[in-house]
């Protein structure tokens, strides 16, 4: 199994990281349970949630808030020799309640969150505390303060953030170190062979601050995963289709016969992509069925060559490079 330093934290990884948003409202308590210890036996350690996680089409938010969690923590509790075998990974900013200070990050909200992150959990400790969002509106002197006071308090390990832009990842960065605190190791975004915007600023900033990036969305919520073969069966209705399908029909009549040539499934040359990326730790993968997560442990063997690289850069182009080259002389 391999496994790699996250960022510049000394802490290692698997280099795929299992996205638990689906259980719950998808995947039920039975099956998220075997599939939780199938991906650890395959030797994988990257667990990755929030807190408010569980909900999903439509149902009452205040309802479900935190059934991902409470799915992971029975888990947790009924195989307690898994803890330690993890890093589990989970998430501070959305709503956790209705009143006025049950999002963001304040000290006052990271410091309940968390509390009720470990209940939910049934853990002493969160290994990666990860931002959600960037909150512009409060300040990083508090933000940093209220993470510094969970790291003496042995609540939180390291700190990583989400959807952040490039501009962000460096003032977090760099207004932790005034503090002389690590900052974040670690920066989730969405990133796949359809949406290369990160490649602009977000993926050189992790570059130069060292933080490992760590993609969500990878197969573009199924586009990339054979979806023309799949015609509109799981949840992909007429709507998705039209809307998403349609226009890229064409490339992804290209990427999926380039599939097709090299032998393997669509799904598996995008996850082999990204892993290319020498900033990429391990792209988040969220399977809905036992047949799903097996499917896509092979990627972890599969090595694509420059000139299939060079292919799927002419079907997939990005941004143009790094920021200012792609737009700027």
């Amino acid at each position: 199994m391999q496994y790699v330093q996250l960022g510049r934290s000394g802490v290692k990884v698997s280099r795929l990281c299992l996205g638990t948003m689906n259980i719950g409202p998808l995947v039920d308590e039975p099956l998220a349970h075997a599939m939780l210890s199938r991906f650890c036996d395959a030797g994988l350690n990257f667990i990755d949630t929030a807190n408010v996680y569980g909900t999903w089409h439509g149902r009452n938010p205040e309802d479900h808030r935190g059934w991902t969690e409470e799915i992971i923590g029975r888990w947790i509790k009924n195989n307690p020799g898994r803890r330690d075998q993890i890093v589990l990974a989970t998430k501070v900013y959305l709503d956790i309640a209705s009143g006025p200070n049950d999002r963001g990050l304040s000290a006052y909200h990271i410091r309940r969150a968390c509390d009720e992150s470990l209940r939910r959990l049934q853990t002493d400790c969160i290994d990666l505390y990860q931002m959600h969002h960037v909150q512009r509106t409060t300040t990083w002197d508090e933000i940093w303060q209220a993470f510094d006071i969970l790291i003496r308090q042995g609540k939180i390990v390291y700190v990583g953030s989400s959807n952040f832009a490039g501009w962000d990842i460096a003032t977090a960065c760099l207004t932790a170190k005034e503090r002389k605190m690590l900052g974040p190791i670690s920066e989730q975004t969405k990133y796949n062979l359809s949406g290369r915007v990160p490649e602009l600023e977000v993926i050189p900033a992790c570059r130069h601050f060292g933080l490992g990036l760590i993609p969500w969305s990878p197969l573009d919520m199924g586009l990339l995963a054979g979806v023309l073969k799949a015609g509109q069966r799981d949840r992909r209705n007429h709507e998705w289709v039209a809307n998403r399908v349609e226009p890229l029909r064409a490339k992804l009549q290209r990427y999926e016969d380039l599939c097709d040539q090299l032998g393997h499934p669509p799904a598996q040359v995008a996850l082999a992509w990204l892993l290319h990326n020498p900033v990429v730790t391990a792209p988040i993968i969220g399977p809905r069925t036992m047949q799903q997560l097996e499917d896509t442990l092979p990627v972890l063997d599969l090595k694509l060559d420059e000139a299939t690289l060079k292919k799927l850069d002419e079907i997939w182009p990005g941004p143009g490079g790094e920021a200012p080259k792609a737009y700027a002389w």
